[in-house]
């Protein structure tokens, strides 16, 4: 007889579209880039599902910084805020290689204040208590009111500690998830340290500098330019890539190179 074919692998089930109902608020997803493209792939979809079961109006901007200089991550979320559009009233910062397991997170628009989900209390590897990495949430009005973030911070790590303190300086209160009883498994974490070291050097005075707030930079002093933006699919699931060429005097942080 004829030889058996393989059954068809079941497509993965369509998340509902947009509709009126939803509200009125979106939210612009900042995802922070560079190479990790295998994580690029289980992010985009999953995410894309994820919002639209929980009914939240979204747009996924995936920042892929392409120049030479080493990985700035607040300065690619700076961008991304200032790209995102006049049709999203919202933001949040979130790593690629961080996936909500929890249907029970809150994405929704944090009106009251900076919300925090990946929390101490949450994350499977960072739990001390001024922590604000992983994946915040602020609204533009907020995000504004901070400056936005730091652009001093090249290399891995600092800038999220940094912008805790702009937080507070600006007069806002850090909420975080609450009834979250997953704990630790509650996200999903991606990255292999073994495959994909963290460029985590201090160069020149820069292990001085990270410790420092940074009262003069942020939105308003952020330089870049877009080599070309793209609305492209990623198994079904919309997002736009902005290809950004990040700018660095090495007069002021020399440590912006590799070299």
């Amino acid at each position: 007889g004829a030889p058996r074919q393989p059954c068809p692998a079941p497509a993965p089930p369509q998340p509902p579209q947009e509709e009126p109902s939803w509200g009125p608020h979106r939210l612009a997803l900042l995802v922070p880039f560079r190479e990790r493209f295998e994580e690029l792939l289980a992010f985009v979809p999953y995410m894309h599902r994820f919002l639209s079961r929980k009914r939240i109006r979204h747009r996924i901007f995936i920042l892929n910084q392409m120049d030479h200089f080493r990985f700035n991550r607040a300065s690619l979320i700076n961008v991304g805020f200032l790209e995102s559009g006049n049709d999203t009233d919202y933001i949040a910062m979130h790593d690629v290689d961080l996936l909500p397991l929890n249907e029970n997170l809150d994405y929704s628009f944090p009106e009251a204040g900076p919300f925090h989900v990946a929390s101490p209390d949450l994350h499977p590897l960072y739990h001390y208590k001024t922590y604000v990495g992983g994946i915040l949430l602020l609204t533009k009005q907020h995000y504004e009111l901070c400056n936005g973030m730091s652009n001093r911070f090249w290399g891995w790590g600092r800038e999220d500690d940094e912008f805790y303190r702009r937080i507070k300086g600006a007069g806002l209160q850090v909420r975080r998830p609450s009834g979250i009883t997953t704990g630790y498994e509650t996200f999903q974490h991606l990255h292999d340290p073994a495959w994909r070291k963290r460029d985590q050097k201090r160069i020149a005075a820069q292990k001085q500098e990270q410790f420092k707030v940074d009262r003069e930079g942020g939105l308003n002093n952020v330089r870049y330019r877009i080599e070309s933006r793209t609305d492209l699919s990623v198994a079904g699931a919309p997002c736009t890539v902005l290809n950004i060429l990040l700018d660095c005097d090495t007069n002021e942080t020399p440590w912006c190179t590799f070299g």
